[in-house]
């Protein structure tokens, strides 16, 4: 049977998973009377929530007499370590753009990787059944951004397809007809895409996609560059610089069948497979026989950007809510999630209580901390911080990201006045149809830590964010920070209604009455720029004097809901957020005020 590899590219909300759904449906993947959710390849429960593609999964259907490989792709640049690692095992990719929105910055960082491997795209113009689409212009944007690229002329006479994943029916004409479904995608995949190249020689392959499974053990996934293997087979592994990490036997191979997994007896050349029986080979090893000495060359891997501190909780409820919280466990947690996300970078620190864990960005981040209070886990975490570098003559970088910003024309004033505190330099403003502008920037990373929710507020919720990694550039100079204070509990028990009505004045609340606090605890913010200690615990004086009205009932404000993301973007460098299993809690660094008073002269004489 022919093969074809294939990744579809696409950014955040354009419809990837749902095409990939509609292709599983129309190829005859799925009994007739199966079972199927929405969105199959989402199997985190994260991905459902948010929407977003997080991890890379394969999937394979069969069309006429050509099996036919599907990579999912993230479509976040956070999660672009991913993406690189992907692009390797594939030989074209579907690019799908949202009919209305045209290519954002997310597409053009996978596709810039894709054309640089030398892909040869499929561009589909998804959502085509949009009041608001412009087909034609998007198309005319899909061109400029695979010129501006450095596309080759190859890959700039592209094929494009119009239509609706949803609605199940791509066509060369945006008008239809609708009634042939997806076979003409599947049709230009066959006769566009090339066959898979395939080397001489014995077995090797590059690590892609790394699992634990609780039966098999560790299972990799990635493309056969040559020969063929089978169970049982010996094998070795080699790490990037050629060194023997470990030799073993494959106990399973699975090959992808739809959305299941199966075992087979023997994977040849150019398949992409999944295999079992090794112990230590992880993402970026080369697989291979025994008599191979050369491993083969991977794809480089962009430098994290961020950094944060995942220190072991210590405030006076730790344990109570969570059951892993000693530093042994977290620190296990975090370098299995190392192996298997080349993106991310762990340190320990010298006293061995708190890591360093670096990433691509603060989602990135923030997904890994939720799925770690999923899990059991309670930890403190510190606000992210910048990864800078030094270049030859010692002039300290920053990374810069560019920043594209689809906004309501009344509200661009303030954007541009906010993004220009934040030391961003705007490069493009340009109408983007029905009375919005869509304004680019370049802007230092750190300035854009915390800026979503602000944004969000200013522009009342209708400004639509996306970023991506330009450049390291040198330092932009200091960057004002948050210009409230907060309000921190003075001793520990539970909020009293009365007391949080009574503090009101002092500036908004974020916990509600009834919530366990303790010495050090924010619970509020302040209205002006200094930390205030006020005492929540306080209630009604009870007299057996009675006034002529009845006592009134207290109404407090609904307090501010912290999220995860928020959380770590408001804190600051003195502060931490307190993640459990059920709860989200912010407080100060130093819990007691001589130790934070001592903290400060340090500072100041530093």
């Amino acid at each position: 049977m022919a093969l074809r590899n294939i990744a579809i590219i696409a950014h955040v909300d354009h419809g990837k998973t749902t095409l990939v759904d509609e292709l599983l449906k129309q190829s005859g993947s799925f009994r007739e009377n199966q079972r199927v959710m929405e969105r199959v390849m989402d199997s985190n429960d994260i991905e459902k929530e948010r929407g977003i593609t997080i991890l890379a999964k394969a999937t394979s259907i069969e069309w006429k007499d050509t099996r036919i490989n599907i990579v999912d792709t993230p479509g976040h640049a956070d999660f672009g370590g991913e993406v690189e690692r992907i692009l390797s095992m594939v030989d074209g990719a579907i690019v799908l753009v949202d009919a209305a929105e045209g290519p954002m910055p997310q597409t053009k960082f996978v596709v810039g990787k894709a054309l640089k491997v030398g892909l040869r795209p499929i561009v589909a113009i998804n959502k085509i059944d949009r009041p608001d689409a412009r087909a034609d212009e998007v198309v005319n944007e899909v061109f400029d951004l695979f010129a501006a690229l450095d596309a080759t002329d190859e890959q700039l006479d592209f094929p494009i397809l119009y239509g609706s994943g949803r609605a199940g029916w791509m066509n060369y004409d945006p008008a239809g007809p609708t009634d042939e479904g997806l076979a003409p995608l599947l049709d230009l995949v066959v006769k566009h895409v090339p066959e898979p190249k395939v080397e001489e020689g014995p077995f090797r392959m590059i690590g892609t996609i790394l699992e634990a499974n609780n039966f098999l053990g560790r299972i990799i996934t990635g493309r056969i560059a040559s020969g063929s293997i089978k169970p049982n087979q010996a094998v070795k592994v080699l790490g990037q610089d050629g060194k023997l990490i470990e030799q073993g036997r494959i106990s399973k191979i699975l090959a992808f069948r739809g959305i299941e997994r199966q075992p087979i007896e023997e994977a040849h050349a150019g398949d992409i497979v999944a295999i079992a029986g090794l112990s230590k080979g992880t993402v970026a090893d080369t697989f291979c026989d025994p008599a191979v000495t050369e491993a083969l060359k991977a794809q480089p891997i962009d430098p994290p950007t961020v950094t944060m501190s995942f220190i072991v909780n210590d405030s006076p409820l730790a344990g109570t809510e969570g059951d892993k919280v000693t530093s042994r466990v977290i620190r296990d947690r975090l370098f299995k999630e190392a192996e298997g996300n080349v993106a991310l970078k762990i340190e320990e620190s010298a006293d061995k209580d708190s890591f360093f864990v670096s990433g691509r960005g603060e989602l990135q981040l923030a997904v890994l901390i939720e799925n770690m209070r999923r899990e059991g886990f309670e930890l403190a975490v510190s606000r992210p911080r910048v990864v800078m570098h030094k270049d030859e003559s010692g002039q300290l970088l920053e990374p810069i990201e560019e920043v594209l910003i689809d906004v309501d024309e009344e509200h661009s004033g303030v954007v541009v006045q906010k993004m220009s505190e934040r030391k961003a330099e705007m490069v493009e403003l340009r109408p983007s149809g029905g009375n919005r502008v869509r304004l680019v920037f370049y802007a230092p990373t750190r300035g854009l830590i915390g800026y979503q929710s602000e944004l969000l507020t200013d522009t009342r919720g209708t400004a639509i964010m996306n970023r991506l990694f330009h450049s390291y550039q040198p330092y932009k100079g200091e960057i004002g920070g948050r210009v409230n204070g907060v309000l921190l509990a003075n001793e520990p028990g539970e909020a009293v209604a009365y007391a949080l009505f009574n503090l009101e004045d002092r500036g908004p609340m974020i916990i509600d009455a009834g919530e366990k606090v303790y010495m050090g605890m924010i619970i509020g913010i302040h209205t002006r720029d200094n930390d205030l200690e006020v005492n929540v615990l306080k209630g009604k004086k009870l007299t057996n004097i009675r006034a002529a009205g009845k006592d009134e009932a207290v109404k407090l404000t609904p307090p501010i809901r912290m999220t995860l993301e928020r959380a770590l973007s408001w804190i600051q460098e003195d502060e931490l957020v307190e993640v459990t299993p059920k709860s989200i809690r912010l407080r100060k660094m130093y819990l007691d005020a001589n130790d934070r008073k001592r903290f400060e002269k340090t500072k100041a004489a530093l």
